[in-house]
């Protein structure tokens, strides 16, 4: 059996996408997954099973639209991808978890995403930004010294149709390290 953390993206946002974690574990356990555990009701979970990532992901998501009714989309790392992830974050000296940020994607970051994230940097900068991102395998690390909510990068690289993001998911620090913590348990 294999650690993972699944992540599910844009789940009990503002009433929207309403899952409750208990509904998630019960329907998790009862396709086979084992020692499955929630963080927060934002669509955090540990479980054990077999396969890849990318078929993890898969049979989550499958089970999530059979037995719950959404069409969530789902990323997963192994609990091994998920300590590197931490171990590469290039802000890991910013002393509060929730100014940094990783936005993990379903793949690795590809050139052309590289080279767009980059022009949102020098963009947000230009105007005086203190944001700011970098790309790392499949993650994109965010550094908001004043904060998600106010972050015109943030809603620059995640949000809309044109958004080089929008299909990952992210996360802030203190998340990832519960997660990281859950994992080892």
């Amino acid at each position: 059996m294999t650690t993972f953390a699944v992540l599910l993206r844009g789940i009990n946002v503002g009433g929207r996408n309403r899952l409750p974690m208990t509904d998630l574990r019960a329907s998790l356990e009862a396709q086979g997954l084992r020692a499955v555990r929630t963080y927060i009701q934002s669509g955090n979970i540990v479980l054990e099973g077999t396969g890849t990532e990318t078929a993890m992901a898969g049979r989550v998501r499958r089970i999530i639209t059979a037995s719950l009714g959404l069409d969530i989309p789902v990323v997963a790392l192994t609990a091994r991808a998920l300590d590197d992830l931490a171990a590469a974050n290039p802000f890991a000296g910013e002393p509060d978890p929730k100014k940094v940020h990783a936005i993990v994607m379903p793949d690795t970051v590809t050139a052309p995403t590289v080279a767009a994230v980059g022009e949102r940097v020098a963009a947000a900068r230009a105007r005086g930004s203190r944001d700011d991102a970098r790309a790392i395998g499949r993650t994109v690390y965010l550094h908001t010294p004043d904060g998600f909510g106010r972050s015109d990068l943030a809603a620059k690289l995640a949000s809309g149709s044109s958004a080089p993001l929008r299909d990952g998911t992210a996360r802030n620090w203190a998340t990832v390290a519960a997660l990281i913590d859950l994992c080892s348990h």
